[in-house]
């Protein structure tokens, strides 16, 4: 089950990161993808097989209708609550070496509010949950912890001191965030959020750096390295949503968590062979393939250091 996180992205591809200074620029078409970060996860856990619910907000607008017709027909059942504020939206700039700038507008206030009654059917029949840190995503974490049922959130860049995603990283049993927001602080931030939560795993995703694993059982991060795509990379858009579907798949699946992790790089690499969010999503059948074929690079580059 994903609680929150559907949106639309506006991806506008751009000669290099940052942008140069300048009036304006002339760019190839712009486009509109369904996507966001409950989006790609809700996707790419149905396209390896798992039975997934999707609960969220959108709007009655035609970003809301985006998200409604890329959902259809993909074994996701979504069940939306109309929002009068609009479906959430980013604009993406993306550089030619698929890299990107997000500028997200969530637009959700934070008085919102999702019914018990509209995602207790769901709450009642999962086994696990994977939350999106939307305000509203909190405020049913009282209630998975009565029913016991496993949860998992991603806090994307986290820099471990903003007040919004702690919640979020201490109440999860798998936390994801991304290595890039807190830099050379990351490994004493995974160590906090052990030390003060409940996880029983903080993976941290490092692009084409491949990723780290922190358990309770480690002094230091592991060092997961990145798979090697099978076509050229053209848009990382959506790869650590990808990354996530792997490792749950691993997980629900009964899998050590390195070899989750393994699975998430490889499920990231595909996502980045294709342009737009989320339009590349590995099969089980797909992933079990890259799994077997998957050979160690002739040359691994050194893991930086993730001592405090």
């Amino acid at each position: 089950m994903v609680v929150g996180g559907s949106g639309v992205d506006t991806i506008v591809r751009v000669g290099a990161l940052p942008v140069p200074q300048a009036d304006s620029f002339a760019v190839p078409p712009i486009r509109e993808w369904a996507g966001h970060t409950g989006t790609g996860v809700a996707l790419g856990c149905a396209a390896l097989g798992l039975s997934t619910a999707f609960v969220d907000f959108i709007g009655a607008d035609h970003e809301g209708e985006l998200v409604r017709e890329r959902l259809k027909g993909t074994g996701v059942d979504f069940d939306p609550m109309v929002s009068p504020h609009g479906t959430r939206r980013a604009v993406n700039l993306v550089s030619p070496d698929g890299r990107r700038t997000s500028f997200y507008d969530g637009r959700d206030p934070l008085e919102l509010r999702m019914p018990p009654e509209h995602y207790f059917p769901y709450l009642r029949r999962t086994r696990h949950v994977h939350l999106s840190i939307m305000h509203f995503a909190r405020f049913l974490f009282d209630d998975i912890a009565e029913l016991g049922v496993p949860v998992s959130t991603d806090l994307h860049d986290w820099d471990g001191l903003a007040d919004h995603h702690r919640e979020f990283a201490l109440r999860s049993d798998l936390v994801f965030l991304s290595a890039a927001g807190a830099g050379e602080r990351i490994g004493a931030v995974m160590r906090e959020i052990l030390r003060e939560g409940r996880a029983e795993a903080v993976i941290a995703t490092a692009g084409a750096g491949g990723a780290y694993l922190l358990t309770p059982d480690d002094s230091t991060p592991r060092h997961v390295p990145a798979a090697v795509p099978a076509a050229p990379v053209v848009d990382s858009n959506g790869a650590g949503d990808a990354f996530v579907c792997g490792f749950l798949h691993g997980r629900l699946a009964g899998h050590e968590l390195e070899e989750c992790a393994r699975l998430g790089t490889l499920a990231g690499a595909h996502a980045c062979t294709s342009e737009g969010t989320h339009t590349a999503l590995i099969t089980a059948k797909e992933l079990r393939a890259a799994a077997a074929e998957e050979e160690e690079p002739a040359a691994e580059l050194r893991a930086p250091s993730l001592t405090p």
